[in-house]
């Protein structure tokens, strides 16, 4: 007998007689009843809640807001799918020598991350009632290092990607990617709860909702 079957043969002894675990009733809510502008509130909301900033645009105020967002920025990351995405277009932005793309036949090191001021994604699915923004890994996201290392992450979040409840979310992810799941800037508490921002990920968080796509 091999020690895994030892193992296992020890779990199932000791589960004999335990009783059958009762059917779990899924009663919760699976369907929205906010749609529009009101669904934006919400996730407005929330996000400003978990001390976001955030603007709401058209998509042709999209470029403009993301130069302010990274006005401040010494240089910048951005995922490899990003300048091929519709929403970037602006001759500044694709010029601009502050933008270091994460390739993914050169991937940032740690420490190139570490040394850079700010990264700017898109989102694949939002959850308005939580204020939950999820990556999924694609190519206008990247990998999970470029968001959780720079200490300033914009994030533009399509209005068509945002729902209300997170059972609505779940059929929209492929769940063989690796998925970021954000709800406001990294912020823990140490033992006299103040609250200290950035230990785990970015300390401060731009969204930007463009409504139009």
């Amino acid at each position: 007998m091999s020690a895994r079957e030892e193992i296992l043969g020890r779990i199932h002894s000791a589960l004999a007689d335990a009783p059958v675990a009762p059917t779990v009733q899924r009663t919760y809510r699976r369907e929205a009843d906010l749609a529009g502008e009101a669904l934006v509130e919400m996730l407005v909301d929330r996000l400003v809640d978990y001390k976001a900033n955030v603007d709401v645009v058209v998509s042709a105020d999209l470029p403009a807001t993301l130069e302010r967002r990274l006005a401040a920025a010494e240089s910048y990351v951005v995922p490899p799918g990003l300048a091929d995405s519709p929403w970037w277009g602006t001759a500044a932005l694709e010029a601009d020598p502050r933008r270091v793309v994460d390739a993914v036949d050169a991937p940032l090191s740690v420490t190139d991350l570490d040394t850079t001021s700010a990264v700017v994604t898109s989102s694949a699915v939002s959850v308005a009632e939580s204020g939950t923004i999820i990556l999924d890994g694609s190519a206008e996201m990247g990998r999970r290092a470029i968001s959780l290392v720079p200490d300033h992450h914009v994030c533009v979040v399509p209005g068509s990607t945002i729902v209300q409840l997170l059972p609505e979310a779940l059929p929209r992810l492929d769940i063989t990617r690796p998925q970021t799941w954000i709800s406001g800037p990294s912020a823990t508490s140490d033992i006299e709860l103040e609250r200290v921002e950035g230990v785990h990920g970015p300390r401060d968080l731009d969204v930007v909702i463009v409504t139009d796509l």
